[in-house]
């Protein structure tokens, strides 16, 4: 019971592997707010926690909602004082398309996903991360953010302006007791995974519990690390 106590907000938390983390922290003690779309997926997801005798906060909320966000934030406040794990998970991966084919709309909505709302959540969540005796902040990010691969504008430059960003924030909680840091999963078999490689056998994947325990261990009081790019490999020697 690892995270006995703490208090972990999970987005894109009904499938893939925000359900795999929100499960990974219910069975180490946490109490999870869960952020996703689609009530029933939440609703599955409440079932499954309370079975491992865990408990969970059910937040239907599409992250690109900002004032959504804040309201989350103010009654996180209000109810608990403090957030002790952020888990910015949620993504969209948008179109593989040369990059003047891609339509507007769809490249707005990717940044929107990818980029402005985990902006929002540490806009929101920041204080309540600070009220915390150990915040702890982790955002997925990609291999593509620190590569060219060619028809994965969109995603890639979403995925690299997230990398910034975290670091920024990174910085400048570095002489408190925040921590914020960076989780490259690497292949997964995911809903948005099959969308770029349809024609992959995603039982050769590493299976998304693979990534319980580096996840727990950013997730970690005790965890020292703060700025850092990890992948999941390296995240279970660190």
């Amino acid at each position: 019971m690892r995270l006995a106590g703490r208090l972990a907000l999970i987005t894109g938390a009904s499938r893939g592997l925000g359900a795999a983390a929100a499960l990974a922290f219910a069975r180490e003690g946490a109490h999870c707010v869960l952020v996703a779309r689609t009530v029933g997926g939440l609703e599955e997801m409440d079932d499954k926690i309370k079975a491992l005798g865990g408990q969970a906060t059910l937040v239907p909320l599409d992250v690109t909602d900002s004032p959504g966000l804040d309201r989350l934030g103010a009654a996180l406040h209000e109810r608990f004082g403090r957030l002790d794990v952020l888990l910015g998970n949620a993504a969209v991966l948008g179109a593989l398309s040369p990059i003047g084919h891609i339509d507007p709309k769809l490249f707005e909505r990717v940044m929107a996903v990818n980029v402005t709302a985990n902006w929002r959540l540490i806009r929101s969540m920041d204080p309540l991360l600070r009220a915390s005796d150990a915040g702890r902040a982790i955002f997925v990010t990609s291999g593509v953010a620190r590569r060219v691969v060619p028809y994965w504008s969109a995603y890639a430059a979403s995925k690299a302006a997230l990398d910034m960003l975290v670091g920024v924030y990174a910085a400048e909680v570095a002489h408190t007791q925040v921590r914020a840091n960076l989780y490259n999963p690497g292949p997964m078999p995911t809903a948005l995974r099959r969308e770029a490689f349809p024609g992959e056998d995603q039982a050769t994947l590493p299976p998304l519990e693979a990534h319980a325990e580096g996840l727990i261990r950013l997730a970690l009081p005790s965890c020292t690390l703060n700025g850092e790019w990890v992948a999941g490999d390296e995240a279970l020697r660190r």
